[in-house]
Parts: C-alpha cells; structure tokens; sequence
C-alpha cells in the first residue's frame, strides 16, 4: 500500500540527537578530542570574560562551530549560523538542544576581539596535540617547515601612494584603474582596505598579489601540524618564522632535523639551525650558487626521508584553502588572519585524527 505524502505534525518531540548520529561518525571522534582540549582551556576563558553581568554564548560552542565552518566549508558565519538551525548533527556537535534557540551571527563579530586577545586559536592547537590519542601519534624528533601565500580581502586597486597622491579610480561601482607606468613598492603604497595586507609575488613571471604568508611546522611521522603562525609577507618572513616555530622543540641534547625547501638554503638560516642543536634537512639550491648544505648532511639516508615526507605540509595548506576558506581571506588584518590560520590548521588535524586513531599501531 502506498503511504500518504502528508504531514499531520506532532505536539510533542522526544528527540535525542545522540541517538540520531551514528556510533561509527567522524564526528564522534573529533567532538571528544575538541572537548578535551576546550576544557584545558576553561581557565583562559574565565580570565576573558567578567564574572558580573548577562551570561555570553560559551565561548566554547563558538569555537565548535567555527570548526563546522571549516569542516563544511561554509562561506560566512551567517551561513553557519543557518545551518546550525535546522542541522540536527551541527546541533549535536556544537552543543545544543533541539528547542534551543541558535545565536545571531553578530555574536561571532562580538566575540572575535576578547578570543584574539587571549590567543585561543594558537591554545587550542597545543592543547589538541597534548591529548592522550594524539600525543602517541606525534613525532618529536623530525619536523618539516614551509611557508604559504595568503590572499587579502584587498583589491589591487585600494594600493595607493601612502603621501595621497596618484589617481582614484574611475567612477562606479567597479571603476577602471591604469597601473601601466607606475612603480608600486610596500615602501611607498599601502592598501586603503588593509594595510597589513603587502604586495608580494610568488616568483618571477607571477603577478604581484596583497597578501600575508602563513608558516606551519610539521611532525614528520604522521603529517601533524604542530604551530602555525602567520605574518606580513616578506623575503624573509618564512625564514623568520621558521626559527621561531622549531625554537620550543630545539636546544636538547639528543639532535632534532627540520626538512624545508630551497627557500630556506641560506647560510643564515642554516647556521641559526646548527647552533640551536637542529640538524637542516634543507634541500639544495644550487641554481648559480653555492648550497648551504653539503655532503655532511647530505650522505645519511635521512636526509632523504625528510625531503619525501616534507613535501606533505603541502597537503594541509591544499585542504585549509580548498576546504576550510583560506583561498582568500575573510577577515582583515594580521591580528584576524594570524587567527584564522592556526585555527585552520587545528581543524586539518581534527579531520585526520579519525582515521589515524582507527588504524593499527606499527
């Protein structure tokens, strides 16, 4: 028999959304790692908020939910804030009830400045990677380093001369401007829409871009990231922060290595590395010059095995900009971006854990 296609409604509800998600989800996993590593950061939150007045939106189920946002790559935070309404699973995991009423976007705005100021993103990564599951996954001997263009939320046409002068652009909504004959240098121009945003190219032949440069720093067992930072982009921004990300796991006794590319084969950067115990695993660039790295390095098999696996760092910065929204940024400014991308790259470790805790130890 054929059943009737309508809808008699109900007075009540007696849904239990964790009945309603599946044992063997995803989500599961990462839900009970991200909780865990929220709860380290209980006491960070409490210095944040005031203890008098009008209870906030947990600052918790914000950061699940921007988790979301990442996961399904939601454009906007009105757009995550729709899906949670009517999204049983985004309701599950972020933490509310199925009558509970969802918060307005603005709250996420409202927020943002109290969680940068307690630098919860850069937190949240380190207490992610100290849980119980994921600290067994992790290398602490080998690392591998590289550096990635990050586009602003900046047209070309807002790098103006910083004294006033030069020509507006054309009139209307998207006015015509002629930049043929001008030399434009961060020294001399700035973006009117964000001026940490620098003009950068990626090599010669490519066009000259407004954008930041995010670093991360990788354990080289599992492809984890382990920091991440992000900066004004510059010749020498990767190089800089390169040494900072290795120095908390540098100085032991027993020798640590770090793989890069050949962006980072400068004796500068090489002798830094040497004399803070860390052995360069640094590929070789010998294009009209002199490598940095010789053959002391070069000779031992792992020196090999870190220039095949430190090619995987890339994998994270495919997925934060396919996926996660990093293809351009959202928001502006170094302080902004300098949270959204560790953020990001917290949520590429939560979407690999799943599998990684599934398989069989070696």
């Amino acid at each position: 028999m054929r059943g009737d296609d309508t809808n008699s409604g109900s007075m009540f509800s007696y849904i239990d959304l964790e009945k309603r998600v599946s044992a063997d989800h995803p989500l599961r996993v990462i839900r009970e790692i991200a909780n865990a590593a929220l709860k380290l950061l209980s006491r960070d939150f409490d210095a944040l908020y005031s203890p008098i007045g009008r209870e906030s939106i947990p600052p918790e189920r914000l950061l699940r939910a921007l988790l979301l946002q990442a996961f399904y790559s939601l454009r906007s935070e009105r757009q995550l804030v729709e899906r949670i309404d009517y999204d049983l699973l985004f309701r599950w995991f972020v933490g509310l009830g199925i009558e509970d009423p969802v918060w307005d976007a603005t709250t996420f705005t409202k927020n943002r400045d109290r969680l940068l100021k307690g630098e919860v993103a850069q937190k949240f990564l380190a207490a992610l990677l100290s849980h119980d599951k994921v600290r067994g996954l992790l290398s602490s001997d080998h690392f591998s380093v590289d550096g990635t263009l990050l586009e602003a939320w900046a047209s070309p046409k807002s790098f103006r001369p910083k004294d006033g002068s030069g020509e507006p652009p054309g009139p209307g909504r998207n006015g015509a401007r002629d930049f043929h004959g001008e030399r434009r240098k961060n020294d001399t121009h700035a973006s009117t829409t964000d001026a940490d945003a620098r003009l950068f190219r990626k090599g010669p032949g490519k066009e000259a871009r407004l954008c930041f440069m995010g670093h991360a720093l990788m354990e080289n067992r599992h492809g984890l990231i382990v920091d991440a930072v992000a900066t004004r982009a510059s010749g020498h921004a990767e190089r800089l922060a390169a040494i900072a990300l290795i120095e908390p796991h540098a100085g032991r006794s027993v020798p640590i290595t770090l793989a890069a590319d050949k962006a980072y084969d400068t004796a500068d950067f090489v002798m830094e590395l040497r004399e803070r115990t860390v052995t360069p695993h640094v590929a070789q660039n010998q294009s009209g010059r002199r490598s940095a790295i010789d053959g002391r390095t070069t000779r031992h098999p792992g020196y090999a095995i870190s220039q095949r696996i430190r090619k995987r760092i890339e994998e994270a910065f495919g997925w934060a900009k396919t996926v996660a929204g990093l293809r351009k940024m959202r928001h502006r400014g170094l302080p902004k971006v300098g949270w959204q991308f560790p953020l990001a790259m917290a949520a590429y470790n939560l979407v690999r854990l799943p599998k990684l805790l599934a398989e069989p130890a070696p």
